[in-house]
């Protein structure tokens, strides 16, 4: 059989690459590329995330998961500083347990092969290997929360709250209140005014405190339309949109549903995000990838169009994967001003208002 020229001519060698001892993490980042699989695309999402930088992108990161329970809130804290994150959708859960950190709560790593009949007879909970007291950590962040809701319902209780006013307002009271500020990125968050949406309204222990306070006589009006509709704002005023999503859930989600809130269900022109970067184990056959692939997300106008380039998935969990991508964009990327979006939310209100 004669065979055509090949298919392959014109794509680069593979050529096994060597470690050497004094390996940055730019060179092990480089090596990745130069090698298959989910190495390659980890190579691929890092060159991605330093474009969305350089670029000057809006970035959004999406937190699913229990990263921020288990200490990745401090990578968070590090893009925040450089000014690499410019909105963040979190999980409640993620906001809450962040907050321990803050006020010096007992979170311990533990071994995740423990007798957890023993355990609740000892008062203790777990996150798979993250250990948490229920008295000195989660009653105590309970109280804590309840405190922050009774001092600020003046503020709060004027109208109906967004998510991310919530937050914004719990940074900055947890910033004057607690131990250790410096370990939050709610705190960070809020002092560099980046807004924090959460993907539920109710799905978490904020939620569930709230539900007290509010028959104390300290009610507040949480508004789900306000976050989806202050999202798309943001989504809509920015030149240039990139999505980072650590898992899917939830926060993937809310922050990929700003196309469609604005193209599909307000009529407005509009043709979704630029970028896109997820890190994530699900699989894309029984829906659980939340969006499942790119492409397919494309379809429903949550980003522009499919291109390699601008659109990359890795399949791998995020606690391993973001370190590396955190820590070369740290190495490779100058510091941005920070964009300092929560004083430009009412600004881009007005403007999708405008649009409709």
């Amino acid at each position: 059989m004669e065979y055509k020229e090949s298919f392959f001519k014109n794509e680069p060698d593979i050529i096994p690459p060597v470690l050497t001892r004094s390996m940055s993490i730019v060179d092990l980042v480089k090596l990745l590329g130069e090698i298959s699989f989910e190495a390659r695309n980890v190579h691929r999402g890092a060159l991605l995330f330093k474009n969305m930088i350089n670029d000057g992108d809006v970035i959004w990161l999406g937190i699913a998961g229990a990263g921020i329970a288990g200490g990745m809130g401090g990578m968070v804290i590090s893009l925040i500083e450089a000014g690499f994150i410019d909105v963040i959708c979190s999980t409640g859960a993620q906001v809450y347990h962040d907050l321990h950190f803050a006020f010096d709560l007992p979170v311990k790593a533990i071994s995740p092969r423990v007798d957890d009949d023993l355990l609740r007879k000892h008062g203790d909970t777990r996150i798979y290997d993250i250990g948490i007291r229920d008295k000195e950590t989660l009653d105590a962040q309970d109280e804590i929360i309840r405190n922050f809701i009774r001092e600020k319902h003046p503020e709060l209780s004027k109208k109906p709250v967004s998510s991310w006013e919530f937050n914004y307002q719990l940074g900055l009271w947890a910033a004057g209140n607690s131990k250790y500020p410096q370990r939050s990125f709610v705190v960070a968050a809020a002092q560099k005014g980046i807004p924090i949406f959460w993907d539920s309204m109710s799905n978490h222990s904020i939620a569930i405190n709230v539900a007290r306070t509010d028959r104390e006589g300290y009610p507040i009006d949480l508004s789900g339309p306000k976050d989806v509709f202050d999202s798309a704002a943001i989504a809509y005023s920015s030149d240039m949109t990139s999505f980072v999503e650590l898992g899917g859930g939830g926060p993937k989600n809310f922050i990929q549903q700003t196309g469609p809130t604005i193209n599909q269900v307000m009529k407005i022109k509009f043709g979704g995000a630029d970028r896109g970067l997820q890190i994530g184990t699900a699989v894309e056959k029984e829906g659980s990838l939340s969006s499942c692939t790119f492409g397919e997300a494309v379809t429903w106008g949550k980003y522009r169009k499919t291109d390699e380039d601008k659109l990359v998935q890795i399949w791998g969990e995020y606690s391993v994967i973001f370190p590396i991508l955190a820590a070369y964009v740290m190495n490779r990327c100058e510091a941005r001003s920070q964009k300092n979006i929560v004083s430009k939310i009412p600004e881009f209100v007005n403007k999708l208002e405008s649009a409709r």
